[in-house]
């Protein structure tokens, strides 16, 4: 039966994919997103459907009285580096810590109202600097508070916190996704992402910078495969109140993908090493999918090289 289908960041990297995805399963789609980072462009070829309404709105301040939805994916927060120096983690951190906490509570409320399945997007990231591999989602992390990557950590975490409290004490039908490193279309190229600062200087035969000495690991999920993964976390009966990992559990060192880039654009681009290394930057990061396969039957199905190779086609275009 066709729902009715809430996406807050739905002009986003992650949301944009997710809008496609439930207007090809025939259902309405709400999609919500200031466009501090989303872009319209991501959404321009869904404003034609007429199951499709563009909500140009701050999840920080209440929904419309006349909204209304079957299920909310709470997918709205920059969650990208900074979009302007590789030091400094974020460009927006009260935007970021706002969205994920005041903005949270807004949806989660929005949720209650209308008896709405709900999910929060939250991140590999309140894992900080694990000191367990691969991640479990018992690990209860290794984070600094104070440090420039607590603004997205540590906003994310207490997402988590204020989404369990609704799923325990008002009988929210809700739900954690703790999302690891995801690529493909509709990256932006400003926000600076690893695969994204690749691609870019290869595809311009310029020096591709890996900062440290490129031995930290990293594991990418392919963006079809992790919305898939969404979908199953929503709408599977037995997945109130889970958290899950969602991510590839397949690991790959910042050199190794640098080398991957290169081979695949046939660049002539240098591979160089900066000393510069942001500070409380994870050395490792693996998610566990024990849970995932168990839970929602699903891993991803993409291979690095073809997710890789669809992310330069794109970039290609903008």
């Amino acid at each position: 039966m066709a729902k009715t289908i809430l996406i807050a960041g739905g002009a986003g990297f992650i949301g944009s994919h997710m809008s496609e995805r439930m207007l090809r399963e025939g259902n309405r789609v709400i999609c919500v997103d200031n466009l501090l980072t989303g872009s319209e462009s991501n959404i321009a070829h869904l404003k034609d459907n007429p199951l499709f309404t563009f909500l140009n709105h701050d999840v920080t301040t209440p929904l419309p009285r006349d909204l209304s939805a079957d299920a909310v994916f709470h997918l709205a927060s920059p969650a990208s580096p900074n979009h302007h120096s590789p030091i400094s983690y974020h460009a927006l951190p009260m935007e970021t810590m706002l969205v994920n906490t005041q903005g949270t509570l807004r949806l989660l409320e929005f949720a209650q109202k209308h008896r709405a399945r709900f999910l929060f997007a939250s991140t590999s990231e309140v894992y900080g600097d694990p000191l367990e591999h691969p991640q479990k989602e018992s690990y209860r992390g290794n984070v600094s508070t104070v440090g420039p990557r607590s603004v997205y950590d540590e906003a994310k975490r207490f997402g988590e916190t204020l989404t369990a409290y609704f799923i325990r004490e008002k009988a929210l039908n809700g739900r954690i996704a703790r999302i690891f490193n995801t690529y493909g279309p509709h990256m932006s190229k400003k926000d600076m992402r690893m695969i994204v600062a690749f691609i870019t200087s290869a595809l311009d035969d310029k020096p591709i910078t890996i900062f440290g000495d490129g031995s930290q690991t990293r594991s990418l999920c392919f963006v079809d495969d992790l919305v898939e993964g969404l979908t199953r976390l929503m709408f599977y009966e037995n997945t109130q109140g889970e958290i899950v990992n969602l991510g590839m559990p397949e690991e790959h060192t910042v050199t190794e993908y640098a080398k991957i880039v290169k081979e695949l654009i046939g660049s002539k681009s240098d591979i160089v090493e900066s000393e510069i290394l942001p500070e409380d930057d994870p050395k490792k990061r693996l998610p566990d999918i024990t849970k995932a396969k168990k839970l929602l039957d699903w891993m991803p199905t993409t291979p690095l090289r073809v997710g890789i190779q669809k992310t330069i086609e794109y970039l290609k275009t903008i």
